[in-house]
């Protein structure tokens, strides 16, 4: 069809959407007219930021892996990479029995790899530290499927690693639990270790030693927030956005698919050439049922966390001494309400270059299985934090300025299992031409990850136009 231009409605206007945009205008130029539909009033999911005591702080995500190189790319391409900054520092601490104490060197996803770092840092109690050694003279702990996080560490180094440094560093990644979570899909590196090392710590020491010491800062953020990378993308997309649109069915047609928005008494049909579905897995499912229902079924089984980001504006002096770390984790063990907090201005300088008097603090709540938590109201959640800061931190007094940001069924949880539910859905999805999906839930929840699964959707799409390289 020389000459002809062809439609692609995307359904979700999260970065992983508005990415797929931007990647097909990249690829298919003029010759490819695309149409994003998002439910909500605005683009851009969990990546938003608006103001707290007159500063832009994000609500979601705050940061991205800059290791990983999409995020950051995506975001020097779409006109941000004057905006990009590293952070101030990026070293936390555990709260853990009864006191913060700093993160030991030489571990991985919480993982220790160097025993006197770990005693030094006193996370654990003396007879937890005895017990993780016995890894090197313990039989092998073959792994030949994909199992929990918590079943194999807690094998090789008992519960205590597993309680108070391996499950806080999940939490404040998934906000889910480590003996639900896929080792596999979570933590592939130490995945490998468990199915060809006997011992767990010389594999952990020989990851860290590996990795290279000039690699520079493990994450970027960007001036005003990441809040700012989804308009950016969206209008170098030159796509048509429409939000408060809600996409209700999506059905195979003659020459394509046929989706039905609007309210079911005067639903509007858009009709397209092919379609990227960038929605969370519980509507995809839905999307998806009648037409790729094996896809559906695969989806459907994936769950959800929800979670609420307390941020609060404290007057320096409020503190009786300078925060100077990026914040620290609390292991669920613990019992507290917030499971992480972090001294945001800190972390990111250039927050407060205009006013040094400030503290910003993003105090996070909410793990699977504490939706009733997150019932509370927002003054409740607010002094929940502020009562933490000042058990915690020993901040007096009451903050300048809050702010509450809830995001419900927001985090998908790579149980047990993922990875393989996950290529399901992608081989029934691939025998439907014009149809692909990406997002969060496939194959890592942070933005260079959705990135990436956005660039192969957007692939697979214009290898079906024909469209890709012209």
């Amino acid at each position: 069809m020389e000459g002809h231009q062809r439609h692609v409605v995307i359904v979700g206007g999260g970065i992983s959407g508005l990415a797929a945009a931007w990647f097909l205008r990249q690829g298919g130029g003029e010759r490819v007219r695309v149409t994003v539909l998002e439910g909500a009033p605005r683009v851009g999911g969990k990546l938003h930021a608006s103001e707290v005591a007159g500063v832009s702080v994000d609500e979601g995500a705050e940061s991205m892996l800059a290791r990983r190189p999409e995020g950051i790319e995506l975001a020097r391409m779409v006109g941000l990479g004057a905006d990009l900054v590293d952070p101030g520092t990026t070293q936390a601490a555990v709260y853990s029995r009864g006191a913060l104490r700093p993160m030991p060197k030489g571990q991985v996803m919480g993982v220790p790899g160097d025993l006197t770092e770990l005693a030094r840092s006193g996370i654990v109690s003396p007879g937890g530290l005895l017990r993780v050694p016995l890894d090197q003279v313990l039989p092998a702990t073959l792994v030949r499927t994909d199992v929990s996080v918590a079943s194999y560490i807690r094998a090789r180094m008992g519960s205590e690693v597993v309680e108070r440094l391996v499950e806080p560093l999940l939490g404040g990644v998934y906000a889910g639990r480590a003996d639900m979570l896929s080792l596999e899909a979570t933590m592939p590196r130490i995945a490998v270790a468990a199915r060809s090392e006997r011992s767990l710590l010389g594999a952990v020491r020989d990851i860290v030693h590996e990795t290279p010491k000039d690699a520079g800062p493990v994450f970027a953020g960007l001036r005003g927030g990441l809040g700012k990378l989804p308009e950016a993308v969206a209008k170098a997309s030159g796509a048509d956005i429409r939000t408060g649109v809600t996409v209700r069915e999506l059905r195979r047609a003659q020459d394509g698919w046929r989706l039905v928005t609007g309210p079911v008494p005067r639903p509007e049909i858009v009709e397209a050439d092919a379609v990227i579905v960038a929605v969370p897995a519980t509507p995809a499912s839905r999307l998806l049922r009648e037409e790729v229902p094996k896809a559906a079924a695969e989806l459907a089984r994936i769950e959800y966390s929800s979670m609420a980001i307390v941020t609060l504006a404290y007057p320096a002096a409020a503190f009786p001494e300078p925060p100077t770390g990026s914040g620290y984790l609390v292991p669920p063990v613990e019992g507290r309400a917030v499971k992480a907090a972090t001294f945001t201005s800190v972390k990111w300088p250039h927050l407060v270059e205009s006013d040094p008097s400030t503290v910003l603090v993003r105090c996070s709540i909410g793990r699977i299985g504490e939706e009733q938590l997150l019932q509370r109201d927002d003054a409740e959640l607010v002094s929940l934090a502020t009562a933490e800061m000042g058990e915690v931190v020993g901040v007096r007094g009451l903050p300048l300025d809050s702010r509450v940001s809830r995001w419900g069924g927001s985090l998908p949880q790579y149980n047990v299992g993922h990875l393989d539910r996950v290529a399901r859905v992608r081989a029934a999805v691939a025998v439907e031409p014009g149809l692909a999906v990406c997002g969060a839930a496939y194959d890592g929840l942070g933005v260079p990850a959705c990135v990436s699964t956005a660039r192969t959707a957007a692939a697979r799409i214009l290898d079906h136009l024909g469209g890709r390289g012209e």
